[in-house]
């Protein structure tokens, strides 16, 4: 309840420092805020606008910025809003440790005018920190003979939390034998002790185990724990004890290390191994230990690092002293730095103007410089000036800053920069100091224009460059300075040979560099010229320009090229060379150009291989072929030279030719001698790439027809599967007395035909089938609609060059009453030419079923059959066709309404046809119509048949 009671009023202070300290926060232009550590960056610290009474305009025309002096910048500002942003992550502990209060300094700066304010944020703690033991376990040796009272020193525990969230007090457990020392725990200068409070026995119990909590008084309340093991002894019963309570030092910061600090000592009133006593540092700061070490067996603190004045003041150090029994005791021992004058002032530039008008009026700001020096007292006073010969002054305006001004009108014509030097020097013995250099430009206005290094220049460049590549520079100078002297180098709009000369140059616009845009070629263009103009960057601009021309270099990139003796690839040329030739005999000459120019045109002629060297010889120069001796008998009448013609390039190219002598008198002679002549075979390349693409190209189109093919088949098999299952139409019984009155009665017209092809119908000639194979289709007028469109449908199937419409029949079509459907042989009786003749008797339903399925057989036969290329539907009005093809009808199956002709094949349904028809129908009366006429066959069609045949 009691520390309940301090946390709340500590907490009220807090507060009622905070409400102090933003009432006073805009006193001579400082401001001071308070904030908890670990806030959350973008976290809002504090409206800087409102509390210095600045307005948001203001902020942003000055470019406010924050200074923290070269430190980690932990807070922002946003100049949009006036308020001051975390920007990084604070740790209080990392940043001050246990310094109290903990701050953050900075200053915020404007411009235009220059103002600086102050800002101190302070940082409050909270409990983010856990206590925590460096050691997990410690161990005592304790003798049993020790007397109640007796102090044992234990590890402290590190928090590094301050106030309410740090350390607070140690619970021990359990306390049968030993207690903690009652008094202030939370007092981190104090030592943690654990007395004995009832005497041990080891008897008894020879070994004790004790945990040590560390609490602290943050909320959530955070904790530590350490193991204390005790191990009990006989016989020590006196414990070593410090010559004093406290013991003090001073060290300066320099001193070197092994520098010995102090000594300390203790006494044992124990003799023997009780009375050994051993010093040891009880400090489990790391640093301290860094620092400082101790002799164990004499005390002596020694000196182990480097100090730091400016990083820590003073130091405490915990020592202990143990005897062999394992008694001890302690002490502490303070440890002050003395400050030297080790540091030179720390000089930051704040804000600076790099250039400034000429113009300018006195008094005019040109930097704004803070000072620091972390000495104390004279050793941190600093002092700054700057040379008197220049037309400047510093001066002090805040404790720590400085501004560097104008002190009369400036002319850049009798300087156009100063260095100006600030030095900054202390107040210690010896005294130290720093320096800075501020360059200032002295701007001026645009009044010189640039001017070319010549008056004229002339590039030179050799043929077949890379594009791009580097010709050429103009230079051009500027007197002005700044913006006014920056050149740019721009191309002027001209033309070569009409051409624009931008596609043959470019010209760098910062360095004058000229690229060549394309490869030349001397062949094509030996020079040109064009305008460049220097440019600066004043207002308004000034410019010059100058002439260039361009000359291209020739280049050997030319072989020399044979014009005579012309090279063949197929025959042999040769020339003739009569046996009785003389030494000198002019054989043939080799005639080369060059198109290159000078020395690289220059031609030289050499026998490179000859079938007889000691024959003939070539002209260097001339490339004349001449013989160099008598041509003798024995001499080869095959003679072959290979003449190679070099230029005088550096490389050299060259071509070669092969020349064909044949020593002979008589043509007829060389003709015998040449006709085994051996050619060496060049292979071109080319052909064995058209031989693979021909390859190629016939294998496609193979793949693709065998595609096309298949997908045809695929197709009409499927057309005649859908008229296989298709309904079929009844077959109809015909009364046994009709007539025909042409365009009236039962049958008004009857038309039929076959067409009879072999596999490629394409080729083939066309003949009639005989009798007993045909079908034919017997139209009414009653259903003529249905039976058309399936018609219709089946002549876009079968026959792609047939009409979707059909003709009318032609007058000379019609049948004889004769011809009409009916009994074998029934025109030959009156009544059946009078159309009265008795039909057959009905047929039974058996009859008529086998009838029908047979007549479906046909139908899916003749859909397989029909083909594009055949004589389709349209031939069956020709002329050609006449009334001595009319077929016997008893095996035709007629279907009212349609007007195609359904053809089975014959091979394959003339016996299921004759079956059908002999059940349906009696047997014929009369013999049957004769055969008509077969058409005559070609020998085409008869090889074709008889493959058929075979297949």
């Amino acid at each position: 309840m009691a520390q309940d009671t301090t946390a709340n009023r500590t907490m009220r202070r807090q507060v009622l420092l905070f409400i102090s300290v933003l009432c006073l926060s805009c006193v001579l232009g400082q401001v001071s805020y308070s904030i908890p550590e670990e806030m959350s960056k973008g976290s809002v610290v504090g409206n800087i606008a409102n509390d210095l009474g600045l307005d948001l305009k203001r902020l942003k025309s000055g470019k406010a910025r924050v200074y923290t002096g070269g430190s980690v910048e932990y807070i922002g500002l946003n100049k949009e809003r006036g308020v001051l942003l975390i920007k990084e992550r604070i740790d209080r502990e990392a940043l001050c440790g246990e310094t109290t209060p903990c701050a953050l300094h900075f200053q915020l700066i404007l411009e235009n005018p220059m103002e600086l304010f102050r800002v101190t944020v302070e940082i409050t703690d909270i409990n983010d920190n856990t206590p925590t033991f460096t050691n997990a376990e410690k161990r005592f040796e304790i003798s049993e003979s020790a007397v109640i009272g007796s102090k044992f020193i234990l590890e402290k525990a590190i928090d590094l939390d301050i106030g309410m969230n740090g350390l607070q007090r140690y619970v021990l457990s359990p306390t049968d034998n030993f207690a903690l020392k009652p008094g202030n725990q939370a007092d981190r200068s104090k030592k943690v002790e654990m007395v004995l409070k009832k005497p041990l026995d080891r008897e008894k119990q020879e070994h004790i185990s004790l945990l040590l909590t560390a609490v602290d008084g943050g909320e959530p309340q955070m904790s530590g724990t350490m193991q204390i093991f005790v191990n009990v002894l006989d016989a020590n019963d006196n414990a070593p004890t410090f010559a004093k309570p406290l013991y003090r030092a001073k060290i300066p910061e320099d001193a070197p290390k092994s520098t010995s600090v102090t000594t300390v000592s203790a006494s044992d009133k124990d003799i023997g191994s009780n009375g050994e006593v051993s010093y040891q540092m009880s400090t489990v700061e790391r640093a301290l230990t860094e620092l400082f070490n101790i002799n164990s067996k004499t005390g002596e603190i020694i000196l182990a690092g480097e100090l730091d004045y400016e990083k820590a003041k003073m130091f405490e150090i915990d020592i202990e002293v143990v005897d062999s029994g394992g008694l001890s005791d302690s002490t502490k021992l303070i440890v002050e730095v003395v400050d030297v004058n080790d540091n030179n002032p720390q000089i930051n530039i704040l804000s600076k103007s790099d250039s400034i008008l000429e113009d300018s009026p006195p008094n005019t700001v040109i930097a704004m410089l803070s000072l620091n020096d972390p000495d104390s007292e004279n050793n941190g006073e600093v002092e700054c000036t700057i040379d008197n010969n220049i037309p400047f002054k510093i001066q002090n305006t805040l404790n720590g800053f400085y501004t560097l001004v104008t002190e009369v009108t400036l002319d850049r014509e009798m300087a156009s920069q100063y260095n100006i030097t600030v030095t900054c020097s202390d107040e210690g013995v010896p005294s130290l100091s720093s320096s800075v250099t501020l360059t200032l430009q002295i701007s001026d206005v645009n009044d010189n224009p640039p001017v070319f290094e010549r008056s004229s220049y002339e590039a030179f460049i050799v043929e077949n460059n890379t594009p791009g590549l580097s010709v050429f520079t103009v230079k051009a100078r500027d007197a002005d300075w700044n913006q006014n002297a920056r050149v740019s180098y721009i191309l002027e709009d001209s033309s070569v040979n009409g051409v624009p000369v931008s596609s043959y140059v470019s010209v760098s616009a910062d360095s004058g560099v000229i690229h060549a845009v394309r490869s030349f070629d001397y062949e094509q263009i030996k020079d040109f010229q064009f305008r460049v103009k220097a440019q600066d960057g004043g207002s308004p601009p000034l410019s010059s320009n100058v002439t260039v021309k361009m000359v291209i270099q020739d280049q050997n990139d030319n072989p020399p090229q044979v014009l005579y003796p012309v090279q063949t690839g197929g025959s042999v040329v040769a020339e003739m060379v009569p046996r009785a030739a003389d030494v000198g005999y002019l054989v043939t000459k080799v005639v080369a150009v060059d198109v290159d120019s000078g020395q690289n045109a220059w031609l030289s002629y050499k026998l490179q291989k000859a079938t007889d060297r000691a024959l003939f010889e070539v002209g260097l120069q001339n490339g004349e072929i001449r013989t160099i001796r008598q041509v003798s008998d024995k001499d080869a009448v095959k003679q072959r030279l290979t003449v190679i013609v070099e230029d005088n390039g550096q490389p050299s190219r060259s071509a070669t030719v092969i020349v064909n002598v044949a020593v002979a008198d008589s043509f007829p002679e060389v003709l015998s001698e040449f006709t085994d002549f051996t050619h060496d075979k060049e292979y071109n390349d080319n052909l064995t790439f058209y031989l693979v693409l021909a390859l190629a190209v016939v294998s496609f189109l193979f793949i693709t027809c065998l595609v096309v093919i298949i997908s045809v088949k695929i197709y009409r098999w499927r057309q005649s599967r859908v008229m296989y299952h298709s309904n079929l139409p009844v077959i109809p019984y015909y009364p046994p007395r009709y007539s025909d009155t042409m365009a009236t009665g039962t049958l008004p017209h009857v038309y039929n035909y076959e067409v009879c092809r072999t596999t490629d119908s394409r080729r083939s000639d066309c003949k009639f089938g005989i009798a007993g194979s045909q079908n034919v289709l017997i139209m009414d007028p009653s259903s003529t609609g249905t039976m058309q469109r399936i018609q219709s449908e089946k002549s876009i199937l079968d026959e792609p060059d047939s009409p979707l419409e059909q003709k009318p029949p032609n007058n000379d079509w019609r049948f004889t009453q004769g011809q009409r459907p009916g009994p074998s042989g029934a025109a030959g009786g009156p009544e059946v030419a009078m159309g009265t003749g008795p039909w057959p008797q009905p047929p039974t339903e058996a009859e008529q079923l086998q009838a029908l399925m047979a007549a479906a057989n046909e139908v899916s036969e003749a859909t397989g059959t029909l083909g594009p290329g055949t004589m389709g539907l349209s031939t069956r009005y020709s002329p050609q066709f006449t009334l001595q093809h009319v077929p016997d009808y008893r095996q035709n199956v007629y279907i009212p309404g349609s007007t195609a002709t359904l053809t089975s094949n014959p091979q394959q349904q003339q016996a299921t046809a004759q079956q059908a028809a002999q059940q349906a129908l009696p047997p014929p009366q009369v013999s049957a119509q004769p055969e008509p006429p077969k058409a005559a066959q070609t020998p085409a069609s008869k090889k074709k048949s008889t493959k058929k045949e075979k297949k």
